[in-house]
């Protein structure tokens, strides 16, 4: 077994789908090291021969894991040698539907991330939508948002907000469940007006407790008692109000943001 490999991720573009796909499947080999490097924008024989050289002259004899997304048959050609393992991750399946559309693919990388300019500004709209709504500001305009993220402090609406925002292009509001919210069990005017589009963030008493902790030790706002009691309350306004909730433990931030896109049916803009 190797214990250390040498791997390349190579693109015509970005190289940003070779990377996620490659490491989406070298994550299942915990106990191998991996030595990565990405080569992005190949897209001349000259730019192919120059990275096969650079990852020769870098992983002699090594045989490196190329991972490509490469569309160019010629390009490939040179990439393909006996002295690297080439994954080749869109060629295949290429082909395959060049005989089930019986159509030519155009073989051109990039082509996901040539974002028109309509695009681009509903991306820059909803970062700047996410920044001035943060963490309960200026409920007014919520009717505006296409989502609303509730919780407790310290919960995780702030971080998904700005993943939804940024990486999906949604509109994303987030309002802190505040003593007054809780104790009375009622959510501001804005809120209950725009109720279809908002989610309720929880967690577990554990998970709250460790998270407050490290930003306030010792504190009565991150003993586990107060933790258990505000997500007590919080999970009971949900329910009063029939807000969905999802569960951030044991989910990272791209997950439970891609859960809340799902839940409110929304659709993201393409990557950039």
């Amino acid at each position: 077994m190797w214990h250390s490999k040498d791997v390349y991720y190579i693109s015509g573009s970005t190289g940003i789908l070779a990377e996620d796909l490659g490491k989406s499947l070298l994550c299942q080999f915990p106990e191998i090291s991996f030595n990565t490097e990405k080569i992005p924008f190949i897209r001349t024989e000259e730019d192919a021969t120059k990275a096969l050289e650079h990852i020769l002259s870098r992983s002699t004899g090594r045989y490196p894991l190329v991972f490509s997304t490469i569309m160019s048959k010629a390009l490939i050609a040179i990439l393909d040698v006996p002295e690297v393992e080439f994954f080749n991750i869109c060629d295949y399946y290429l082909e395959q539907l060049e005989v089930i559309l019986e159509a030519k693919p155009l073989r051109l990388s990039g082509c996901s991330r040539h974002l028109d300019e309509s695009t681009m500004a509903n991306r820059v709209n909803a970062i700047q939508y996410c920044i001035a709504h943060d963490d309960g500001s200026l409920l007014k305009d919520y009717d505006e948002a296409e989502v609303i993220l509730l919780g407790v402090s310290r919960s995780g609406k702030t971080p998904i907000s700005v993943y939804l925002a940024t990486q999906m292009g949604i509109k994303a509001a987030n309002y802190p469940l505040v003593a007054e919210d809780l104790d009375s069990y009622r959510l501001p005017s804005a809120i209950i007006r725009n109720k279809a589009r908002a989610i309720g963030l929880s967690t577990s008493p554990e998970n709250l407790h460790f998270v407050r902790e490290k930003r306030y030790e010792g504190s009565t706002y991150a003993s586990p008692s107060t933790c258990a009691n505000e997500l007590r309350q919080a999970n009971q306004i949900f329910l009063n109000y029939n807000i969905p909730i999802i569960v951030s433990d044991g989910r990272s931030i791209e997950e439970t943001a891609t859960q809340v896109a799902q839940q409110m049916s929304l659709k993201r803009l393409p990557r950039l």
